[in-house]
């Protein structure tokens, strides 16, 4: 069964970095896009960004553009998210997510808080 396991949340002061992890199961990894999502209590679930099966394309929310990262490497089946500048309003949880060839993002992880103090 296909997995997708987060780490790398935790607290960190304004102005900080976090490098978020995502690792896969299976051998179909590079087949797919991957998205992170973050959710902030109270508010909906905001894409903050995609990337590419190769890697060689991305796409980043207005809030997090120019501060944060995505990359793949599709040999160790793992998408980071390189977090810098971390502002308290990136509070929230954070997701990866598996886009099918629908457009559809059809398996989540179980998500990684990640505090941002003032």
């Amino acid at each position: 069964q296909v997995q997708l396991v987060e780490s790398g949340g935790g607290l960190v002061q304004a102005g900080g970095s976090l490098r978020l992890s995502c690792a896969a199961s299976g051998r179909t990894f590079s087949s797919y896009r991957m998205g992170w999502f973050r959710q902030a209590p109270g508010k909906e679930r905001e894409n903050v960004g995609v990337i590419s099966r190769s890697g060689g394309s991305t796409y980043y929310a207005d809030s997090v553009k120019g501060r944060f990262t995505i990359s793949r490497d599709n040999v160790k089946n793992t998408v980071y998210l390189q977090m810098n500048s971390l502002k308290p309003e990136d509070t929230a949880v954070y997701y990866c997510a598996r886009e099918d060839q629908t457009g559809i993002y059809d398996l989540w992880g179980q998500g990684t808080q990640v505090t941002v103090s003032s």
